[in-house]
Protein backbone atom coordinates (compact mmCIF):
# COMPACT_ATOMS: atom_id res chain seq x y z
CA UNK A 1 0.00 0.00 0.00
CA UNK A 2 3.13 2.47 0.89
CA UNK A 3 4.44 1.81 -2.34
CA UNK A 4 1.39 2.72 -4.38
CA UNK A 5 0.89 6.18 -2.41
CA UNK A 6 4.57 6.14 -2.88
CA UNK A 7 3.93 6.10 -6.57
CA UNK A 8 1.13 8.36 -6.67
CA UNK A 9 2.54 10.97 -4.90
CA UNK A 10 5.66 11.26 -7.60
CA UNK A 11 3.32 11.02 -10.50
CA UNK A 12 1.48 14.32 -8.77
CA UNK A 13 4.75 15.93 -8.55
CA UNK A 14 5.69 15.15 -11.88
CA UNK A 15 2.38 16.53 -13.22
CA UNK A 16 2.92 19.75 -10.97
CA UNK A 17 6.58 20.27 -12.40
CA UNK A 18 5.54 19.78 -15.66
CA UNK A 19 3.04 22.28 -15.55
CA UNK A 20 5.38 24.36 -13.46
CA UNK A 21 7.79 24.50 -16.81
CA UNK A 22 5.32 26.67 -19.05
CA UNK A 23 6.82 29.84 -19.37
CA UNK A 24 3.53 31.58 -19.23
CA UNK A 25 3.37 30.11 -15.25
CA UNK A 26 6.35 30.84 -14.05
CA UNK A 27 6.30 33.68 -11.26
CA UNK A 28 8.36 36.90 -11.98
CA UNK A 29 8.25 40.52 -10.71
CA UNK A 30 8.21 43.31 -12.88
CA UNK A 31 10.36 46.36 -13.08
CA UNK A 32 8.06 47.83 -10.31
CA UNK A 33 8.70 45.12 -8.42
CA UNK A 34 5.23 43.46 -8.23
CA UNK A 35 4.70 40.01 -8.50
CA UNK A 36 2.91 39.00 -11.87
CA UNK A 37 3.93 35.95 -14.29
CA UNK A 38 3.77 36.04 -18.10
CA UNK A 39 -0.19 34.76 -18.44
CA UNK A 40 -0.59 37.97 -19.74
CA UNK A 41 1.78 37.35 -23.14
CA UNK A 42 0.04 33.95 -23.68
CA UNK A 43 -1.06 33.16 -27.44
CA UNK A 44 1.91 36.14 -28.25
CA UNK A 45 5.08 35.48 -30.23
CA UNK A 46 7.45 36.95 -27.36
CA UNK A 47 11.53 37.59 -27.89
CA UNK A 48 12.93 37.69 -24.51
CA UNK A 49 16.34 39.30 -23.81
CA UNK A 50 18.45 39.66 -20.92
CA UNK A 51 19.11 43.41 -20.80
CA UNK A 52 21.75 45.93 -19.37
CA UNK A 53 22.65 49.53 -19.84
CA UNK A 54 26.37 49.63 -19.64
CA UNK A 55 27.10 47.24 -22.35
CA UNK A 56 28.58 47.38 -26.29
CA UNK A 57 25.28 45.97 -27.36
CA UNK A 58 23.29 48.01 -25.42
CA UNK A 59 22.36 49.87 -28.39
CA UNK A 60 20.29 46.90 -29.22
CA UNK A 61 17.53 48.58 -26.95
CA UNK A 62 16.85 50.80 -30.25
CA UNK A 63 16.36 47.57 -32.47
CA UNK A 64 14.31 45.95 -29.46
CA UNK A 65 11.94 49.05 -29.28
CA UNK A 66 11.56 49.40 -33.13
CA UNK A 67 10.66 45.64 -33.36
CA UNK A 68 8.05 46.63 -30.40
CA UNK A 69 6.53 48.92 -31.95
CA UNK A 70 6.50 46.76 -36.14
CA UNK A 71 5.31 43.53 -34.43
CA UNK A 72 3.30 44.81 -31.33
CA UNK A 73 -0.32 45.01 -33.40
CA UNK A 74 0.34 41.66 -34.68
CA UNK A 75 1.18 39.89 -31.48
CA UNK A 76 4.44 39.94 -30.63
CA UNK A 77 6.25 41.57 -27.42
CA UNK A 78 9.57 41.65 -26.28
CA UNK A 79 10.46 41.34 -22.99
CA UNK A 80 13.37 42.72 -21.14
CA UNK A 81 14.98 41.15 -17.87
CA UNK A 82 17.82 43.43 -16.89
CA UNK A 83 20.91 41.15 -15.77
CA UNK A 84 23.97 42.45 -13.55
CA UNK A 85 25.90 39.11 -13.76
CA UNK A 86 28.08 40.35 -16.55
CA UNK A 87 31.23 42.46 -16.06
CA UNK A 88 28.78 44.54 -13.84
CA UNK A 89 27.02 46.03 -16.48
CA UNK A 90 24.00 46.38 -14.73
CA UNK A 91 24.34 48.41 -11.80
CA UNK A 92 21.48 50.40 -11.22
CA UNK A 93 18.12 49.71 -9.56
CA UNK A 94 14.94 48.39 -11.03
CA UNK A 95 14.16 52.69 -10.96
CA UNK A 96 17.22 53.70 -12.45
CA UNK A 97 16.78 50.94 -15.37
CA UNK A 98 13.50 52.25 -16.11
CA UNK A 99 14.04 55.56 -16.06
CA UNK A 100 17.41 55.06 -18.50
CA UNK A 101 15.31 52.66 -21.09
CA UNK A 102 12.58 55.28 -21.17
CA UNK A 103 14.85 58.29 -21.59
CA UNK A 104 17.66 57.02 -23.77
CA UNK A 105 15.76 54.55 -25.57
CA UNK A 106 11.84 55.39 -25.68
CA UNK A 107 11.44 51.52 -24.43
CA UNK A 108 7.98 51.02 -24.02
CA UNK A 109 7.99 47.44 -23.94
CA UNK A 110 7.61 45.20 -20.77
CA UNK A 111 10.62 45.56 -18.13
CA UNK A 112 11.29 42.86 -15.09
CA UNK A 113 12.91 42.46 -11.97
CA UNK A 114 16.62 42.50 -12.39
CA UNK A 115 17.50 38.92 -12.33
CA UNK A 116 20.21 36.00 -12.53
CA UNK A 117 20.33 34.05 -15.62
CA UNK A 118 23.05 31.82 -14.66
CA UNK A 119 24.36 29.73 -12.01
CA UNK A 120 23.00 29.26 -8.28
CA UNK A 121 20.60 31.86 -8.29
CA UNK A 122 19.34 31.61 -11.77
CA UNK A 123 15.88 32.68 -12.04
CA UNK A 124 13.18 29.92 -12.63
CA UNK A 125 12.65 31.96 -16.34
CA UNK A 126 16.19 30.87 -17.47
CA UNK A 127 15.99 27.48 -16.09
CA UNK A 128 13.03 26.67 -18.10
CA UNK A 129 14.52 28.80 -21.26
CA UNK A 130 18.19 27.70 -20.89
CA UNK A 131 18.34 24.83 -18.35
CA UNK A 132 18.73 20.99 -18.85
CA UNK A 133 15.43 20.40 -20.01
CA UNK A 134 15.37 23.23 -22.72
CA UNK A 135 15.51 22.58 -26.60
CA UNK A 136 18.54 24.81 -26.51
CA UNK A 137 20.42 24.23 -22.93
CA UNK A 138 23.65 26.17 -21.70
CA UNK A 139 24.47 29.23 -19.81
CA UNK A 140 23.81 32.48 -20.91
CA UNK A 141 26.96 34.01 -22.85
CA UNK A 142 26.35 37.90 -22.30
CA UNK A 143 24.14 40.46 -22.01
CA UNK A 144 21.57 40.59 -24.86
CA UNK A 145 20.96 37.00 -25.57
CA UNK A 146 17.49 36.18 -27.30
CA UNK A 147 14.92 33.60 -26.65
CA UNK A 148 12.40 33.54 -29.34
CA UNK A 149 8.84 31.98 -28.32
CA UNK A 150 6.02 30.63 -30.11
CA UNK A 151 2.59 31.50 -29.44
CA UNK A 152 1.86 27.66 -27.84
CA UNK A 153 4.90 29.29 -25.21
CA UNK A 154 7.14 26.62 -26.52
CA UNK A 155 11.07 28.21 -27.11
CA UNK A 156 11.64 28.13 -31.02
CA UNK A 157 15.11 29.55 -30.77
CA UNK A 158 18.15 30.86 -29.26
CA UNK A 159 20.48 33.83 -30.39
CA UNK A 160 23.24 34.99 -29.84
CA UNK A 161 24.18 38.47 -27.93
CA UNK A 162 25.76 39.72 -30.99
CA UNK A 163 22.75 38.63 -33.52
CA UNK A 164 20.69 41.84 -34.06
CA UNK A 165 17.09 41.40 -32.95
CA UNK A 166 15.70 42.67 -36.57
CA UNK A 167 18.53 40.50 -37.89
CA UNK A 168 16.15 38.03 -40.61
CA UNK A 169 16.92 34.70 -38.78
CA UNK A 170 14.90 36.56 -36.20
CA UNK A 171 12.34 37.98 -37.70
CA UNK A 172 11.26 35.23 -39.89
Amino acid sequence: MKTIALFAALAVLQTVAAHAQSVYDIKVKNIDDKDTSLKAYKGKVLLIVNVASRCGLTPQYKTLEALQQKYKDQGFTVLGFPCNQFNGQEPGTNEEIKQFCSTKYNVTFPLFDKIDVNGDKRSPLYVTLAGKESPFPGDIKWNFEKFLIGKDGKILKRFEPRTAPDAAEVTQ
